[in-house]
């Protein structure tokens, strides 16, 4: 398959939510675009269809052997990878005392090891050509705390960290690399656990601390990694963007309501 002279985009967890929406973004936008998942994606034929050439492929991005032959068979499909958006995420977290090792393990090994993996497998041949952009997918619960958040912020602020050490490490040839901090986004895995009837009240609460008072959508955050991806933010690396409609701007205590700002 020839890349022609269309851009290659790499991204992981594209099977829905944050990874569909950015698969759907950029190949709207004239990218080739290589999604990844570890589920099939029956929708995915619509990508085909704005971006000729596109395709989609199992992984699991957990598995070294894998992911390293993934990205090998992508760059003598393609020639090239130009971006690579690790979208490829699960939740879980808990008061530390009730988690095992295997749950603690699990949440780990595919936001933070799964995202070291797939990174680690494109750089040598963003190296060789000098160029290329790193979109991870972080969270706002890697920028801060969270009641029960335990193994997930560790692991989203384990991505914020990494992602700023590959914008020291290989900016000087070219490499940018940026993380995305979504706030609370309507997604299937934020509805797995929001649609619970014992996280009613405390979805009202959470939605309460997003101050444009809604959760945020998939699309919003497919625009801003195209952004990041683009030549308008051709001097920024290294930074952690929260896309969180003002959730982590500050606390709110109901402040608002008694000055009649809602």
């Amino acid at each position: 398959m020839s890349r022609a002279s269309k851009k290659i985009v790499w991204i992981t967890g594209a099977a829905s939510g944050i990874g569909y929406a950015c698969a759907e973004r950029f190949a709207a936008e004239g990218y080739l675009v290589v999604g990844s998942d570890i589920n099939p994606c029956k929708q995915w034929q619509s990508i085909e269809e704005l971006s000729s050439g596109s395709c989609f492929r199992l992984l699991d991005v957990t598995l070294e052997q894998a992911v390293t032959d993934f990205a090998g068979a992508l760059i003598a499909d393609f020639g090239a990878i130009d971006v690579v958006i690790t979208a490829a995420g699960v939740a879980g977290g808990g008061a530390i005392h009730h988690i095992s090792t295997a749950d603690w393990d699990h949440v780990i090994n595919v936001n933070l090891r799964g995202t070291m993996l797939c990174i680690r497998a494109a750089i040598p041949q963003m190296i060789e050509q000098r160029s290329g952009n790193i979109i991870t997918i972080a969270s706002v619960e890697g920028l801060e705390g969270s009641e029960g958040g335990s193994a997930y912020n560790a692991s989203k602020g384990g991505v914020v960290m990494f992602t700023k050490n590959l914008a020291m490490d290989y900016g000087r040839i070219g490499i940018r690399a940026n993380a995305i901090c979504p706030g609370f986004i309507d997604t299937p895995m934020f509805r797995e656990v929001m649609d619970l009837e014992a996280m009613r009240e405390t979805r009202d609460k959470i939605q309460a601390q997003h101050k444009l008072g809604r959760f945020g959508r998939s699309q919003e955050i497919a625009g801003a990694a195209w952004f990041l991806a683009g030549e308008d933010s051709s001097f920024i690396t290294g930074h952690a963007l929260p896309v969180d409609g003002g959730y982590v701007a500050g606390h709110s205590y109901g402040l608002t309501e008694m000055m009649g700002l809602v």
